[in-house]
């Protein structure tokens, strides 16, 4: 029980009336009388408002997106004959934000209301979901009720899972999502059917005696090939622990691998994964179908990247064995010193000509922010952090990166540099395009 605002001012009167016996003794009955009837009040009032009579029920998905906003559903209830206004608060797991906490609600009398409210993981893992903390005012308005009701709700955060929801949703629609379509026009292999010309399709594509027949222009669509292999290899090294956007490149690495797993999936490709760092974390054998997109997400929920160096030379070295048939290796990581860089670039040549080596690296803004402050400087004094020193380490970090891209251009590979915004989409059509060239 909290004494209210009410109580507090309550409880002055009495405190001025003792202040005026010291000039006229005759007041002390009045303030004796004043303190017993706030004293009665106060008692009466807690005793009507001690029963409990919120319930408070939570209805939630078992699964959250990491750096979603994950609805969660309250039901209270109130058994109480009078309407009752409420604080409400969960107790939320602490790597999570819920910005609309506290919750303020009225219920009505002996009737039931349901709120929402938003909870943003920022790591995977297994959490829980605590009790509920409720305030109302008592019936005089002298108290505020606190109660704490117990509750738990296991849930488990992983990566994105809601973008993968909204392309299932989008393809049973035929819609294409800001993603095209998981079977992109214009690789040539099995002829699935005839539709009207688009403007970017093909001139070679025109079927003419269709076009013919139906006095409009219409063209050849080819069905991609199926049955290929895609395999992820996630670094979760040191370097991938930088954050950006709220989430390390590592998240940002796995929510684009599951993006894509479920575009694969879905176009009849196989799937698999490594995470690896210092050593080999996990390895998922490629697979067919949407379980093996659902086996991804439950495999590498509770991976982390961690403040190791990253062992090239054990994950390539376990993989190589593992891996027969030609596949579509996708390497996401981040380097930053020479020694890194000739040691990846070593080792993404020697999958050539077996397999087809796709790089993904993830593009600093603020880095080129800082090569380009001297150069460009904005109105007023440079920031101190904006020297002509900084601007040369971030100038001498780009031009490494960029010989680091142009070596394994040369000798083959694919490779992906984007900022982790675009990183999802960039994946998806490098990988259309791959289909669509045949170059696998």
């Amino acid at each position: 029980m909290i004494p209210s605002r009410l109580l507090v001012l309550a409880m002055v009167i009495p405190l001025v009336v003792g202040f005026a016996t010291l000039v006229d003794a005759t007041l002390l009955p009045a303030m004796l009388a004043l303190d017993g009837l706030i004293v009665v009040l106060a008692v009466v009032d807690a005793i009507l408002s001690w029963p409990r009579v919120i319930v408070v029920e939570r209805q939630c998905r078992d699964v959250f997106s990491i750096g979603q906003a994950n609805l969660v559903t309250l039901t209270v209830r109130s058994r109480a004959r009078r309407r009752l206004r409420i604080l409400l608060r969960d107790d939320v797991f602490s790597p999570a934000q819920a910005p609309d906490f506290p919750l303020r609600a009225t219920v009505p009398a002996r009737r039931r209301i349901r709120v929402r409210y938003r909870v943003i993981p920022q790591r995977r893992g297994a959490y829980q979901l605590g009790d509920h903390h409720v305030r109302y005012r008592s019936p005089l308005g002298l108290w505020i009720r606190q109660l704490t009701l117990p509750a738990a709700d296991d849930v488990r955060v992983y990566p994105n899972i809601q973008q993968v929801r909204n392309f299932e949703l989008l393809a049973r629609q035929n819609r294409d999502g800001g993603t095209r379509a998981s079977r992109k026009r214009g690789g040539r292999s099995e002829f699935e059917a005839l539709r009207e010309y688009q403007r970017d399709d093909e001139f070679r594509s025109i079927d003419w005696k269709a076009t013919a027949r139906r006095h409009k222009l219409i063209a050849r669509q080819y069905q991609l090939e199926r049955d290929q292999s895609i395999v992820f290899m996630l670094d979760a090294g040191r370097l991938m622990t930088a954050e950006t956007g709220g989430l390390p490149l590592f998240d940002h690495a796995l929510n684009a691998a599951l993006m894509l797993a479920t575009v694969a999936a879905r176009g009849g490709d196989h799937v698999g994964l490594m995470a690896f760092a210092e050593r080999v974390h996990c390895y998922l054998p490629p697979k067919a179908g949407q379980k093996s997109a659902r086996a991804l997400v439950q495999a590498t929920f509770d991976i982390h990247a961690q403040l190791c160096q990253t062992n090239y030379e054990r994950a390539f070295g376990q993989l190589g064995p593992r891996l027969r048939k030609r596949s579509l290796v996708i390497i996401a990581t981040a380097v930053v010193d020479e020694a890194s860089a000739t040691e990846l670039a070593r080792y993404t040549r020697a999958l050539l000509p077996r397999h087809l080596p796709l790089v993904v690296l993830f593009r600093d803004g603020d880095v080129e922010s800082l090569a380009l402050a001297v150069a460009n400087p904005g109105p007023g004094r440079l920031d101190r952090m904006q020297t002509p020193y900084t601007a040369a380490a971030a100038a001498e970090l780009l031009a490494r990166r960029d010989r680091l891209l142009r070596d394994l251009q040369r000798a083959g590979a694919l490779v992906l540099d984007v900022p982790t915004g675009q990183l999802t989409p960039g994946l998806v059509n490098r990988y259309l395009e791959v289909k669509a060239r045949q170059l696998l």
